[in-house]
């Protein structure tokens, strides 16, 4: 086993479920209304505790289910407590995430309108602990403080059953354990007493779109390690049952065509692994004319998910140019941006789309070209010394990463625009991942990433993390222009820091 325990305040992002919906006269969540929209967030920050922050910063992370990803928001509360800051949303009423450095385990869910203002303010004690929150407009004080909690004791559930042995079983076995798992888990959030009924349908239904991402799409790596976990042995590989299509038969359980999975934030990764799987087989879109994709599309999914028609068919074909301005950041042809106009016209997801490429546009002026170096037969313990010693004379930032890592990607699309402001300097980034990263994932990742780039021997990898004392990932060493390391650390400090780091050695 490789050395990647996440931390659990690296991985916030990955059991962050951003809910939206509309309220409806009743008071209950009415069907999503894509809108290609902002919002404001404004608030005062109240801390009894004043030594040991000169200042704070309050992070909202927003669910973007048409452009498929989320974005992270971060502001600085000016001196007297206050801040403002403006949002995108796509869809017309959303909940978001939202925290403050004072305590980055509380996360809270607050309401956005799109075109309107929400305000927020927290009063924290001397613990850094919340003591109160006041929100206008007002919404069920519970979902906010208690939502995040409930769902991250469905995600952490550990069932006190023994291990059991499912690589020698069929994958129709695994698909019926994965049902068992969520149905315990389900059980959480129903019989919690203090949700919303509404918050709880929304938890249910994100539960159930995370487990199914998280295992029936990891089907062969979790055989692996179910084998290895089950017989302790780590040198022979078994014989697993290879899975087809009518596998991915789970996908009609789901009812994906229910608008409400806007409300989702595990929803656009969902949407990634039905794009990229391979036995599904789905197209690139490229730049195919979007009828003639969707033909194909609905060919190859309708006897899998149930349905030939329906909205479902249009956001699947934003998820998939989505991943080409968030995975590669390569900005639309021409061509493609007269598929979208031809097909969405001027409507809502086209608006959604374009002003998603314009920011692809301006990060693309400064972007570096992918570099694959390849050191297979460096021995373990010379890794180190001979990737720095390739960038002579240079400031070497390198980031051990792997593609499953929500928190590796997050810091690596927060850092973006400052890694920017480096382009001509002697700096050079070099990002480090092993075989845990499936090489045809990390091959498609790194374009949007570029700079240079190691796939690691798993040896390689298990040397460095011990080397340097990482028990987990995201983890950097920063070296000199005359190769000394001079700093390491896990998890992102944030991008003020990092920048600091670099410049001094300048």
């Amino acid at each position: 086993m490789t050395k990647l325990k996440g931390l659990n305040f690296l991985c916030i992002c990955c059991f962050l479920f951003l809910l939206s919906g509309k309220p409806s006269d009743d008071g209950g969540l009415s069907k999503p209304a894509i809108v290609a929209g902002t919002a404001k967030i404004t608030g005062r920050i109240i801390k009894t505790n004043t030594t040991n922050k000169d200042s704070t910063v309050v992070t909202v992370i927003v669910l973007q289910p048409i452009s498929g990803e989320n974005a992270q928001y971060n502001v600085l509360v000016d001196q007297s407590g206050k801040f403002s800051i403006d949002v995108e949303v796509e869809t017309d009423v959303s909940l978001v995430g939202l925290y403050t450095d004072l305590n980055v385990r509380k996360l809270l869910f607050v309401t956005l309108k799109s075109g309107s203002v929400t305000n927020l303010d927290i009063a924290y004690n001397s613990d850094n602990a919340i003591e109160n929150i006041d929100i206008t407009p007002a919404i069920n004080q519970n979902d906010v403080t208690r939502g995040f909690e409930v769902a991250d004791k469905m995600n952490q559930y550990k069932s006190n059953s023994p291990s059991q042995s499912l690589y020698d079983k069929s994958p129709d076995y695994f698909l019926n354990n994965v049902k068992t798992s969520i149905s315990k888990r389900l059980a959480i959030v129903q019989n919690d007493t203090l949700l919303s009924e509404e918050l709880k349908e929304v938890l249910t239904n994100d539960l159930r779109l995370w487990m199914y991402k998280i295992n029936a799409f990891s089907y062969e790596q979790l055989m692996m390690l179910n084998y290895r976990n089950i017989t302790r042995d780590t040198s022979k590989k078994p014989e697993i049952q290879k899975i087809d299509r009518p596998y991915y038969r789970f996908l009609k359980d789901l009812r994906l065509n229910d608008i409400q999975y806007l409300n989702c934030f595990t929803f656009q990764g969902f949407q990634k692994e039905v794009l990229r799987n391979e036995i599904i087989g789905l197209p690139e879109v490229g730049e195919s004319d979007i009828p003639s994709w969707l033909k194909n599309a609905k060919a190859i999914l309708s006897d899998l998910v149930g349905f030939d028609d329906g909205q479902y068919y249009d956001i699947l074909v934003a998820n998939a140019y989505g991943r080409q301005l968030s995975e590669e950041l390569r900005s639309f042809s021409e061509k493609q941006k007269e598929n979208i106009r031809s097909y969405f016209k001027d409507g809502e997801i086209a608006k959604i789309l374009f002003r998603k490429n314009q920011k692809v546009v301006e990060l693309d002026k400064f972007k570096t070209p992918v570099v694959v170096n390849d050191i297979p037969s460096v021995s373990d313990d010379k890794v180190m010394a001979t990737i720095v010693s390739k960038y002579k004379d240079k400031v070497v930032l390198i980031d051990l990463w792997a593609t499953w890592c929500a928190p590796c990607l997050e810091a690596m699309k927060e850092f973006r625009s400052t890694k920017n402001e480096f382009h001509d300097k002697d700096v050079v980034f070099v990002y480090l991942t092993n075989g845990s990263s499936p090489k045809k994932l990390w091959e498609e990742k790194i374009k949007g990433i570029g700079s240079e780039h190691y796939y690691l021997k798993n040896t390689q990898w298990d040397h460095m993390m011990d080397n340097f004392g990482f028990n987990g990932i995201p983890s950097y060493l920063l070296y000199n222009k005359e190769g000394v390391l001079i700093n390491k650390f896990t998890g992102f400090p944030g991008n003020d820091k990092v920048k600091k780091m670099i410049n001094d050695l300048l």
